[in-house]
């Protein structure tokens, strides 16, 4: 197992990329302590690790609550005696921030998807990081979109937050990195099986009437497998950049476009 005995923290695990991932960390033998902004889907996804054998505990906590994190963190350290893994799978309902051209875009809805995304991965970061200090050792990930490269209409500011969470990638990195703190990302192409996918196509859909057959299959033209990806593969390497396999790995975004968005 490529995560055996590693405490593994998942924030968004209620999520479709969260909980598909802490399914991945859960196979490969990480305990898990999951959190969400909502318990019950966080709950639920504990229930089924869980029930396949696997070791998941389930907590309520908002990531833009430095409080909440630290306490929930020293909670996990209790228990758990280190956190190994911190992996950011936090997001916000697109329908918040999609669909809007800039030009009539207030400052608020602009600037939620930034500070939403920037503030929370930076406590997640932080607080994870001075835990691992102690021990020159752990691995903390995000994941974003390839919003943070190409400039997609409609988006609003989520592209400039994408972009800035890679940007943190890399800073916390050259900082961490000499501490033994891995820094990573993971920057998936569009994935049908995310609730994000089917937000994004719902408000194009109005304008264009186009199909969700007719939308994904657009998407896939753009990659070189002609088809998109799944959480499943996803969610495979972030358990290898999870592991030690992955230790030459750091300050960088796996690029997991599809061959659609060329590095």
């Amino acid at each position: 197992m490529m995560l055996k005995d590693k405490v593994a923290v998942i924030y968004g695990a209620g999520g479709a990329i969260g909980g598909a991932v802490a399914r991945a960390f859960a196979r490969e033998g990480a305990k898990l302590f999951l959190t969400g902004r909502l318990r019950a889907p966080v709950e639920a996804g504990a229930k089924d690790i869980v029930y396949a054998g696997g070791s998941a505990q389930a907590a309520e906590v908002d990531a833009l609550d430095e409080q909440a994190v630290d306490k929930h963190l020293q909670s996990v350290i209790d228990k758990a005696g280190r956190v190994d893994i911190s992996f950011n799978g936090v997001g916000i309902p697109g329908t918040k921030i999609l669909g809007v051209p800039l030009v009539e875009l207030d400052v608020e809805q602009f600037s939620l998807p930034i500070t939403t995304y920037a503030t929370s991965y930076f406590l997640i970061a932080r607080l994870a990081a001075r835990r691992m200090v102690a021990n020159k050792s752990g691995v903390i990930m995000t994941a974003t979109t390839q919003h943070s490269r190409v400039g997609i209409p409609l988006s609003g500011g989520y592209g400039p937050a994408m972009a800035a969470e890679e940007a943190l990638t890399r800073v916390l990195s050259a900082e961490l990195a000499p501490q033994g703190i891995r820094v990573v990302g993971l920057r998936p192409q569009a994935i049908p099986e995310t609730g994000t996918l089917k937000e994004a196509f719902e408000f194009r859909a109005k304008v264009s009437g186009m199909t969700w057959e007719k939308f994904q299959e657009y998407l896939a033209s753009k990659t070189h497998t002609r088809r998109l990806m799944t959480l499943e593969e996803m969610a495979n390497v972030a358990v290898f950049m999870a592991s030690d396999k992955a230790s030459g790995m750091t300050g960088t975004t796996v690029n997991l476009t599809m061959g659609s968005l060329d590095d």
